[in-house]
């Protein structure tokens, strides 16, 4: 049971469980394209991506189920996660193994910043959700992890790719929020200075 909460803090959670719908969507469609690249040009990276695609399936839905109790629905911008996504992952393919895993360690960089804002902020608001996301986050950052181990030593594409790939998913995150995204996070260095100054 969710306690009462103002009719803000009601929208941004709805927004929160939109966004995080949104972006496992489009994980899915970055691995599906990467998958579909490395069958026929790297089937070494194939099992790995198809574990974290089973993972980001998993989380699509436990997000799409979030949602009603929430009064939340699928993101007005899902083409563009969805487009995105697929044209993300096959582009990021042909760059080879390093460009999948630049695109991996990019997108879920990006991803584990927002997810820290949202449990900030859902600590006392939402405890189920905070959960939720708690476990997903997990997951994500042992992709993270993976795609880390995978980029060790310097590489300038690696690095511009990354650079380009984690600005444009910012990006899809403040528009799927109209912006919440950044007043969590002022919330949450809000928080941090407080703590740090008592």
């Amino acid at each position: 049971m969710i306690a009462p909460i103002s009719p803000r803090n009601a929208l941004t959670i709805a927004r929160i469980v939109r966004v995080n719908h949104a972006g496992e969507f489009g994980a899915i469609r970055i691995y599906g394209a990467q998958i579909a690249v490395a069958r026929r040009l790297y089937p070494d990276c194939v099992p790995m991506l198809s574990e974290m695609l089973g993972h980001e399936i998993e989380h699509c839905a436990l997000f799409r189920a979030a949602m009603a109790a929430r009064k939340s629905r699928p993101c007005r911008i899902m083409q563009f996660w969805s487009l995105g996504g697929w044209l993300l992952g096959f582009v990021t393919a042909l760059f080879g193994r390093r460009g999948i895993w630049a695109c991996t360690a990019a997108v879920e960089a990006a991803v584990h910043h927002h997810l820290d804002d949202q449990l900030h902020f859902l600590a006392d608001k939402d405890p189920e959700l905070h959960a939720l996301i708690l476990s997903i986050r997990e997951e994500e950052l042992a992709h993270l992890d993976h795609a880390e181990a995978q980029l060790s030593g310097e590489d300038p594409l690696a690095h511009a790719l990354r650079a380009v790939i984690s600005f444009a998913t910012k990006v899809l995150i403040w528009l799927s929020t109209w912006g919440d995204s950044t007043r969590m996070a002022a919330a949450l260095r809000k928080a941090s200075a407080q703590a740090a100054s008592r």
